[in-house]
């Protein structure tokens, strides 16, 4: 029992805040007041950048192809697909439109990406790459992406500029200060000694995450009923897809086996973290169910993502065997 809790306690922690949510909402009211979740947020950046080792990516500077191909499809093609696709489909519910288009122009995820990049035996100094320079850049472009994204289509006016603040000092400064703080030996060793506690907690920021969002539209998600299991299903489209366009993609640039897993899986990922800062400050009170679709997507990739890195994984291990009996028989 206890192996099983250990393997699979962030998924019952979502069933235990989901049902918290619904029992308890006003519970989410006094995360918001007490400023708990945006601390927490600050401090899960900070240990973010404390955890970011940066000296193995130099080598992927050179590439300059795969750098704008990450940056393209993640920030360029994700978007424009989404929306287009959401809008076909969920019109006449403006929560999801706005709540796909949030997490379609969100940045990749910071550690799962990289993480199932080394169960797939893939290049996880790519995944680092793509990952410091896509989150990086989002900061940036997110509040253009919307303002064009949803303004146009829902008739929206953002604050840009406004925005764009919040995410430098929300995203951007915490994770400079962890990276600050990295260059002293003393705390890089205890980073590494509770590296396993760094990622509960971060994990842990995403349940309240979770569970700040479903408290907040309780009303709304029970008369929307079975349309959730449809959203459900819409998500995990979209990540299927953009799966198969990121995989033709990375074999387009002719990568490598473990390059092609790693440009592949990390960039097919979002961050749940920074959607929900943003749906925070500008969208709870326009689309109160807006970060439903996100929290799909993030199952979605953390499911689906394990099977496809466990995938590149056995076709890599059964390449090193060939290759292996092959010079055995030289």
């Amino acid at each position: 029992m206890k192996a099983i809790f250990q393997k699979y306690w962030f998924f019952m922690g979502i069933a235990v805040v989901v049902l918290a949510a619904f029992a308890f909402p006003g519970w989410g009211t006094f995360v918001r007041e007490w400023k708990i979740l945006k601390i927490g947020i600050f401090l899960a950046f900070m240990l973010t950048g404390l955890k970011l080792e940066t000296r193995s990516i130099g080598e992927q500077f050179k590439n300059v192809r795969v750098l704008a191909a990450s940056l393209g499809s993640s920030l360029v093609l994700f978007p424009l697909v989404t929306a287009i696709l959401v809008r076909a489909l969920f019109g006449s519910v403006p929560d999801f439109v706005i709540g796909a288009t949030l997490i379609a122009v969100a940045p990749v995820t910071v550690a799962s990406g990289t993480v199932m990049t080394g169960i797939a035996l893939g290049n996880v100094p790519l995944s680092l790459f793509i990952c410091i320079l896509g989150n990086c850049l989002a900061i940036f472009t997110i509040p253009f992406s919307l303002e064009f994204l949803l303004g146009t289509s829902q008739g929206i006016d953002l604050p840009v500029m406004h925005m764009l603040i919040n995410l430098v000092l929300t995203v951007l400064l915490p994770t400079l200060i962890g990276q600050g703080l990295r260059m002293n030996q003393t705390i890089r060793n205890q980073v590494v000694v509770f590296k396993k506690q760094c990622s509960i907690f971060s994990q842990c920021i995403v349940l309240l995450i979770i569970f700040n969002a479903v408290s907040s539209s309780t009303e709304k998600l029970v008369g929307v009923g079975g349309m959730l299991v449809y959203v459900f299903c819409f998500m995990i489209g979209l990540h299927v897809l953009m799966l198969c366009l990121n995989y033709m993609i990375s074999r387009a640039l002719h990568l490598d086996r473990s390059s092609t897993a790693a440009f592949t899986i990390h960039t097919s990922q979002k961050t749940l973290t920074i959607t929900y800062v943003v749906w925070a400050g500008y969208f709870m009170t326009l689309a109160p169910m807006g970060l439903i679709p996100a929290i799909a997507y993030h199952l979605t990739q953390m499911i689906l993502d394990t099977l496809v890195a466990h995938k590149f994984r056995n076709a890599a291990l059964r390449a090193t065997r060939v290759e292996t009996m092959r010079v055995a028989t030289l």
